[in-house]
């Protein structure tokens, strides 16, 4: 296990490399913003006549926004997709170059854990759904905690 960023004889690990230049291109391509999931949540949040921010960037960390914001009442939505993300329902680690994707998803919920805490601690409401929940479900979610004065907390629906 490589903690703090150094292997347990205390070096530095080796350099992440992709296994090929074809398997990173693939995953260049998938989208990082405006996937289906996103835009099926946003277009039920603008229906029940919510207004709300989109990529919004989270205060004091660089290159990290929130999906789906309503900065007036201290709301941060985070759609994150199950194989980046890491569901335990549905994450998988891919067979070739095991170590390095397992790393590089490891660092990906390192991520979201360290923004979900620094939003909290902020006062926002961080909610976080998976890409396959019932987004009729996540609306509901959303609803009933912006009814709320923002507490600093964060949950998951599923």
């Amino acid at each position: 296990m490589i903690m703090d960023g150094l292997t347990p004889g205390g070096e530095p690990p080796p350099p992440l490399i992709v296994s090929s230049l074809q398997v990173s291109a693939q995953m260049a391509r998938h989208p990082r913003k405006d996937t289906g999931p996103e835009l099926t949540l946003r277009r039920l949040l603008f229906a029940r006549g919510l207004r709300y921010r989109v990529q919004f960037r989270v205060p004091g960390m660089a290159r990290r926004t929130i999906d789906i914001a309503f900065p007036g009442k201290k709301v941060a939505v985070f759609l994150d997709g199950c194989f980046w993300h890491g569901c335990p329902e549905h994450g998988m680690l891919p067979h070739s170059n095991r170590e390095w994707w397992r790393r590089k998803l490891d660092g990906n919920r390192r991520r979201d854990l360290e923004t979900t805490e620094h939003l909290t601690n902020l006062g926002w409401d961080v909610l976080r759904f998976w890409s396959h929940e019932d987004a009729s479900a996540v609306v509901e979610v959303i609803v009933a905690r912006l009814s709320q004065p923002a507490r600093g907390r964060s949950s998951r629906l599923g």
